[in-house]
């Protein structure tokens, strides 16, 4: 099974942005959830695949309503629209007050989610896109579902401190306290930063020395180039070769290593319905 959940700790990051991005060159089919409590942004940043807008109504909220009988993978696809490009998505609520409909049901969204690999007809890997989160939250019952939690963050010193933070926190939440227990528990917990690709190789080294100073077991994984034109590309807001954006191919790259790593504990058969194309393959 493979849930990939993405969070930030504070401020705007670029969740959205990476979550997108990764779920458009990832190897296998993929379900690309707004799982953010706040709410999602893809109904007001993309087109779906017919060239109207994406429905607020199919997605997120319409699986809470269908949840309280029980929700099983496969039906996942009913709520699910193919975004212009290829990409399934579950838009996200669309506000806070929204999310009281959700209210319980993470752990099951969760379970669905990390499930969905594994279904005969229509597997797929599920990217979520979890916001910002804090020292509480639904976000976190769908977090002790997933594969890997990236918690992403920018190269200042004071966003680089949150990420530290939040991941000892999260850490020590969903694995316990003992030093190196991330190392070794489920979900793993890893940074995927969002860096200038000139300065990339350096930043990540000290944030990884830093983490490693820490004892978590927590790494960083890898890096997404700070690109505003390759962001707004994959949002629709500018044309150009999406393809060979610095952020989509620093996503690649970071996806060939989280597949390499964890590929062979991620993998599953692929059913009749095959590979959907991905935005930016």
């Amino acid at each position: 099974m493979a849930l990939i959940a993405l969070a930030a700790d504070k401020g705007s990051p670029g969740v959205t942005t990476a979550a997108v991005a990764l779920a458009a060159v990832w190897p296998r089919r993929t379900l690309l959830a707004e799982a953010d409590p706040a709410g999602g942004d893809l109904v007001y940043r993309g087109a779906a695949s017919h060239g109207g807008p994406l429905n607020p109504n199919s997605g997120m909220l319409s699986i809470a309503a269908t949840a309280r009988r029980g929700l099983a993978p496969d039906q996942l696809w009913d709520h699910a629209q193919t975004m212009s490009g290829g990409l399934d998505v579950l838009v996200g609520i669309g506000s806070s007050e929204q999310s009281a409909g959700l209210v319980g049901q993470w752990p099951l969204l969760g379970r669905a989610f990390a499930s969905l690999a594994e279904s005969p007809h229509a597997p797929a890997d599920v990217i979520a896109d979890c916001g910002r989160i804090g020292g509480d939250g639904p976000a976190l019952e769908l977090f002790a579902h997933a594969s890997l939690v990236l918690l992403v963050g920018r190269t200042q010193p004071e966003s680089i401190a949150r990420v530290r933070d939040r991941a000892l926190a999260l850490s020590a939440r969903l694995h316990g306290s003992q030093r190196g227990a991330g190392q070794l528990g489920t979900p793993l917990i890893g940074v995927l930063l969002v860096a200038d690709p000139k300065d990339s190789a350096r930043v990540v080294g000290q944030v990884n020395d830093m983490l490693v100073a820490s004892h978590s077991g927590i790494r960083v994984v890898g890096s997404l180039a700070y690109d505003p034109q390759g962001a707004d590309q994959l949002a629709g807001r500018r044309r150009g070769r999406l393809d060979k954006s610095l952020l989509i191919r620093s996503a690649r790259q970071v996806s060939f290593d989280l597949n390499q790593q964890y590929g062979a504990v991620w993998a599953a058969p692929q059913g009749p319905s095959g590979a959907a194309p991905g935005m930016a393959r």
